[in-house]
């Protein structure tokens, strides 16, 4: 007859479970092996109480991470980057507007602080005229930003 245990794992175990997940697993695994290498602990009320809590404050975090990059969305939805650069005749640039041309704008004029590989500029911008740029700020949530560019 083996003796199940109910244990708290503290780290992803391969074929048993993930880190924070409650997993029942043989008596004598659990306290011969898992709980003495650190790699999970007894399922106790006292630890079950503090997984549930540090599992709402996660859940609470992602939340506010969520809320914070909506708000951010609105307000480079009404945000305009006007960058001047050198161009030929034909409104082609020397060279081009890159990721980090408009983040340092975005800094500089407007006072966003935006990470320049959440900008995404495949090749840069390398006309003259205005174009509409997606920036990514949470996994759900992204954004455009208008950036004109004129000549010098």
């Amino acid at each position: 007859m083996v003796i199940i245990m109910k244990v708290i794992l503290t780290q992803d175990l391969k074929g048993t479970g993930v880190k924070g997940q409650v997993v029942n697993v043989a008596d004598g695994f659990a306290r011969n092996s898992l709980i003495p290498k650190g790699i999970a602990i007894e399922a106790t009320p006292q630890a079950l109480s503090l997984l549930k809590a540090k599992t709402d404050a996660a859940v609470h975090r992602k939340e506010l991470a969520l809320d914070a990059a909506k708000r951010m969305a609105e307000k480079l939805a009404a945000t305009e980057v006007k960058l001047t650069a050198k161009a030929g005749a034909n409104g082609k640039l020397f060279g081009s507007v890159t990721a980090k041309d408009v983040s340092e704008a975005l800094k500089k004029l407007h006072k966003i602080d935006i990470d320049k590989r959440w900008i995404d500029l495949h090749d840069g911008i390398k006309n003259v005229g205005t174009q509409e740029v997606a920036v990514w700020l949470h996994p759900e949530v992204s954004a455009t930003v208008k950036v004109t560019v004129s000549a010098q």
